[in-house]
């Protein structure tokens, strides 16, 4: 039964969370060259580390999430911060290559996990008609670190030594942890989600098409972030400090995203917001790709894609949980491995037509083309859904 109040300390604890999450997921874009350089590896092989965080939170969300039957939501969330800080911190203390590798893979692990059941609990710790909210309140920490932390980060990196940007992922770790622990209620009579019913995931179809919704519509994002830097100076024309700047103006844009998103959450359907959201993100990316010689329209259009890019998170997380009845948790942690695999999959398939000389604006254009797909995607479910319904409905008919 729902509470009447939300427990709004219990959602900054994971707010702070997700904010160290955000940190360590992007500040190492930011001191990328600072890193190779310290480890004497080229830039290229750095950017190993940015595929092995990713390849960590496909691995660790279903994986770790399995264990969330064997405990309390509570516990699992503090094991999961811990494991965070503890992985983090030794990223600081690397000195080679591989110990780096293995320790970015092992900071991945918590990831999915830690936003799939956080998500689940923050539906629960709201009051009625509120979880939409409750979501985006512990998304807003991933959102705030690229507007706050990420830029911090990456001056400190450059300033000091890149392993201090990982002491620093470490120190909120351990606030997150000590918010979780002081802030957070156990669920009392948690249901827990049986393992047979972990095996009903692989049977559900419509599951398995909102999760390629996200990892293809969300990749449109992605594939013109991971180029925003020459966006900003090869096309635009602007000077170099001018990417850093950009940048904070996306993470702007991805705050107001996410609270606006959740508020389409409860103005319309989950995946009707989803689709509106993409649909918006597709009109933006294709304006900004034909008018990105303009230095003025180029840094008004980032914010604005960064508002669009952050109104899916809420109503895809809502309609996995929605669709994953019984399995919530599980279909939740899996839908952040979908937004990574995303990441990855957009800048890959952006960098082909530059690869093949087409220019940077072309990496816009595919973004594009990825959100557009999951325009149709989204429109496609939602068309099976009725279906469904109206087959369901004449079969009722029929029985009388």
């Amino acid at each position: 039964m729902k509470k009447n109040i939300t427990n709004k300390k219990a959602l900054i604890a994971l707010a702070i969370g997700g904010f160290g999450i955000g940190l360590t997921e992007f500040v190492i874009m930011g001191i990328l060259p600072d890193v190779a350089k310290g480890l004497h590896i080229g830039i290229s092989q750095a950017g190993h580390f940015i595929a092995a965080y990713a390849l960590g939170v496909v691995v660790g969300a279903p994986l770790l999430t399995s264990f969330a039957n064997k405990m309390d939501s509570r516990k699992m969330l503090l094991l999961l911060m811990g494991w965070f800080t503890i992985s983090n911190t030794v990223s600081g203390f690397s000195d080679s290559y591989y110990t780096l590798l293995v320790a970015r893979f092992l900071s991945g692990l918590p990831h999915g996990a830690f936003f799939g059941i956080g998500a689940v609990v923050a539906g629960k710790l709201a009051k009625e008609g509120k979880s939409a909210q409750a979501i985006a309140v512990m998304f807003s920490g991933l959102t705030l670190a690229n507007v706050v932390g990420v830029p911090i980060g990456t001056y400190i990196g450059h300033q000091y030594n890149w392993s201090m940007s990982f002491y620093m992922v470490g120190l909120v770790g351990v606030l997150a942890v000590s918010s979780i622990f002081l802030w957070m209620p156990k669920l009392v009579s948690e249901p827990k989600e049986p393992s047979i019913n972990h095996q009903k995931v692989i049977k559900n179809g419509e599951l398995w098409a909102l999760i390629a919704l996200t990892t293809i519509g969300t990749g449109g994002f992605f594939a013109w972030y991971s180029y925003i830097a020459p966006f900003i100076t090869d096309v635009a024309g602007w000077p170099e400090y001018m990417v850093g700047h950009a940048m904070i103006l996306a993470g702007l844009g991805m705050v107001v995203g996410n609270f606006l998103g959740a508020k389409m959450a409860e103005w319309f359907a989950p995946l009707k917001a989803v689709s509106i959201s993409l649909g918006i993100m597709v009109a933006f990316l294709l304006f900004n790709s034909l008018f990105a010689f303009n230095p003025y329209v180029v840094l008004v259009m980032t914010f604005l894609i960064g508002i669009a890019s952050f109104t899916v998170a809420t109503p895809i997380q809502m309609a996995i949980i929605n669709t994953s009845k019984g399995n919530e948790m599980l279909g939740s942690s899996l839908n952040q491995s979908a937004f990574n695999m995303g990441n990855a999959s957009g800048a890959y398939f952006a960098g082909l037509p530059i690869a093949l000389g087409y220019g940077v604006v072309y990496a816009g254009i595919v973004g594009a083309v990825l959100a557009g797909l999951g325009v149709l995607m989204a429109f496609g479910i939602i068309f099976y859904r009725r279906y469904k319904a109206f087959k369901y409905r004449k079969m009722a008919v029929n029985r009388f």
